[in-house]
């Protein structure tokens, strides 16, 4: 682990660990308190996933799950769950009455 990992974990931990924090900044050499440190920027860039998991849902209850791209447009996302044989094993045949979808992570059918 990088000395740039290991102080910003430091500086992180500080709020909850005042003292022992304080010790362990000392001993990497800083002569500043950890406390006057400024907060660790982040890329929000970097927290995103690439791939999402969408439940599928049938009357209310789980029934498959698939791994699609996040921000997969929602017709496409809908045809994946329709194609799955558990959708339409649990369909049996009925048209669905209604199909809610929530990007990136639930298709709900109505049956």
């Amino acid at each position: 682990m990088g000395r740039f990992a290991i102080e910003s974990y430091i500086v992180l931990l500080a709020p909850m660990a005042p003292h022992i924090t304080e010790e362990i900044w000392r001993a990497l050499g800083h002569w500043e308190s950890v406390h006057l440190e400024p907060w660790p920027k982040y890329d929000p860039a970097l927290t995103r996933d690439d791939t999402v998991t969408v439940v599928v849902q049938i009357n209310g209850k789980v029934r498959d799950r698939l791994q699609v791209n996040a921000g997969t447009p929602e017709e496409e996302v809908c045809r994946l769950a329709f194609d799955r044989e558990a959708v339409s094993r649990h369909l049996a045949g009925k048209a669905p009455r209604k199909v809610i979808y929530v990007p990136d992570k639930l298709v709900s059918i109505v049956a």
